[in-house]
């Protein structure tokens, strides 16, 4: 890996250290992502989901109240914000907000500014890139908060059908080139990379995508990896979502070997332990 590559986040004024990968953990109040265990809606089950995150040692929580799997139900702006403003306000109200750093997992701009100015929202994480609200960078400009800027083609209600690249690696580098050059004209500091596993990408895409993940460290930025229990494991192992933990486990820990700073997760105690023992077979060399 490179050098240069930022080793912490500005995250509401404190420093979020990446020298050593963090995870972060997945809050989906939404009734229709794809892995059904994750789906929280009612009040009790939100907070119980939070102290979960956080006692299997999370560094960041991940809140989506729009389902981006493939074919999902188009959702208001309105509901997208009442199911987030009703999470956040829970997580407001039974935590301290001292220990959390809280990310909100949204392509629209105004649901972002929402989250980060009424709830303190740290991070912003676009799926679309910004390809889906044409104001998402100047307002995370505007916010001056992280952004994790996501590759993906089309919407998520057509992603999948028959994803085309002319040479997938190069267009995903050309893609993160200009939107990346674009962010920072505007003055956005905090950018992190995602290469979109399982967004627009076929069986193959996403295999010949994890070969080249070290490749990222051109760019010089943090890289987030979202493998959880998506289809590119349980298709390729032909079972199901509730059976896709050892797949996703394996493939956080050939995404750390590459350099993988960032794991977003449902299950983060399996994760934090794949973190644990890579890093201490990286020191024991050295």
């Amino acid at each position: 890996m490179s050098l240069t590559i930022p080793t912490t986040l500005n995250v509401n004024g404190n420093l979020l250290d990446l020298s050593t990968p963090k995870v972060m953990g997945i809050l989906n109040v939404t009734p229709d992502s794809f892995f059904k265990s994750s789906r929280k809606e009612c009040d009790a089950d939100i907070i119980s989901r939070v102290k979960e995150i956080i006692e299997e040692g999370a560094a960041i929580i991940d809140l989506g109240g729009y389902s981006s799997r493939p074919s999902a139900a188009e959702v208001t702006i309105k509901e997208e914000m009442d199911r987030l403003r009703n999470a956040l306000t829970l997580i407001q109200n039974n935590f301290s907000s001292s220990s959390l750093v809280l990310s909100v997992d949204t392509f629209r701009a105004d649901v972002a500014k929402m989250c980060v100015e009424e709830f303190g929202v740290a991070i912003v994480n676009d799926i679309s890139g910004g390809s889906l609200d044409k104001n998402m960078f100047q307002t995370v400009a505007d916010l001056q908060v992280p952004y994790i800027l996501m590759h993906m083609k089309g919407i998520p209600q057509t992603m999948q059908n028959n994803p085309m690249y002319d040479l997938l690696v190069r267009d995903i580098f050309l893609y993160f080139a200009e939107k990346v050059s674009e962010l920072r004209q505007l003055g956005v500091n905090d950018i992190v990379l995602d290469p979109g596993f399982g967004f627009a990408k076929n069986l193959s895409h996403n295999y010949e995508l994890l070969n080249y993940i070290s490749d990222f460290s051109i760019f010089d930025l943090p890289l987030l990896v979202g493998f959880s229990r998506k289809s590119m494991i349980y298709q390729l192992l032909e079972n199901t979502p509730s059976e896709a933990l050892n797949g996703t486990t394996v493939l956080n820990t050939i995404a750390l070997l590459q350099g993988a700073q960032i794991l977003r997760v449902h299950d983060v105690r399996e994760a934090v332990e794949a973190v644990k023992i890579v890093e201490t077979m990286k020191q024991a060399k050295r």
